[in-house]
Protein backbone atom coordinates (compact mmCIF):
# COMPACT_ATOMS: atom_id res chain seq x y z
CA UNK A 1 0.00 0.00 0.00
CA UNK A 2 1.26 3.47 -0.89
CA UNK A 3 0.07 6.73 0.63
CA UNK A 4 1.25 10.28 1.20
CA UNK A 5 1.93 11.62 4.68
CA UNK A 6 2.16 15.37 5.24
CA UNK A 7 3.67 16.63 8.50
CA UNK A 8 4.62 20.31 8.95
CA UNK A 9 4.04 20.93 5.21
CA UNK A 10 6.59 18.22 4.36
CA UNK A 11 5.25 15.53 2.00
CA UNK A 12 6.53 11.99 2.42
CA UNK A 13 5.76 9.15 0.04
CA UNK A 14 5.11 6.14 2.27
CA UNK A 15 4.80 2.45 1.52
CA UNK A 16 3.91 -0.48 3.77
CA UNK A 17 2.81 -4.08 3.50
CA UNK A 18 0.71 -4.01 6.67
CA UNK A 19 -2.68 -2.49 7.41
CA UNK A 20 -2.54 0.74 9.38
CA UNK A 21 -4.83 3.03 11.29
CA UNK A 22 -4.19 6.73 11.82
CA UNK A 23 -3.23 6.05 15.45
CA UNK A 24 -0.50 3.64 14.27
CA UNK A 25 1.08 6.37 12.14
CA UNK A 26 1.00 8.84 15.01
CA UNK A 27 2.63 6.30 17.31
CA UNK A 28 5.35 5.50 14.74
CA UNK A 29 6.22 9.20 14.42
CA UNK A 30 5.88 9.83 18.19
CA UNK A 31 3.14 12.42 17.65
CA UNK A 32 0.75 12.83 20.61
CA UNK A 33 -2.85 12.44 19.51
CA UNK A 34 -3.95 15.26 21.81
CA UNK A 35 -1.83 17.80 19.93
CA UNK A 36 -3.01 17.21 16.34
CA UNK A 37 -5.93 17.13 13.95
CA UNK A 38 -5.79 14.55 11.18
CA UNK A 39 -7.13 14.97 7.66
CA UNK A 40 -7.57 12.04 5.29
CA UNK A 41 -8.09 13.09 1.69
CA UNK A 42 -9.15 16.56 2.86
CA UNK A 43 -11.63 15.47 5.54
CA UNK A 44 -11.05 15.46 9.30
CA UNK A 45 -11.01 11.90 10.66
CA UNK A 46 -10.62 10.08 13.98
CA UNK A 47 -7.58 8.07 15.02
CA UNK A 48 -9.37 4.75 14.39
CA UNK A 49 -9.72 5.52 10.66
CA UNK A 50 -7.83 3.04 8.45
CA UNK A 51 -5.18 4.21 6.01
CA UNK A 52 -5.96 3.02 2.48
CA UNK A 53 -3.91 2.78 -0.69
CA UNK A 54 -3.57 6.18 -2.36
CA UNK A 55 -4.66 8.19 0.70
CA UNK A 56 -3.25 11.60 1.54
CA UNK A 57 -2.88 11.88 5.32
CA UNK A 58 -2.18 15.34 6.74
CA UNK A 59 -1.11 15.90 10.34
CA UNK A 60 -2.04 19.38 11.55
CA UNK A 61 -0.49 20.44 14.83
CA UNK A 62 -2.81 22.33 17.16
CA UNK A 63 -1.35 25.34 18.92
CA UNK A 64 -2.82 26.15 22.28
CA UNK A 65 -1.84 27.92 25.44
CA UNK A 66 -2.64 30.86 27.61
Amino acid sequence: MKFTLIIDDEKRAMETNKSLKIKDLLKDFKIPLEAVVIKKNGEIVLEEEPVDDGDIIEVIKVIYGG
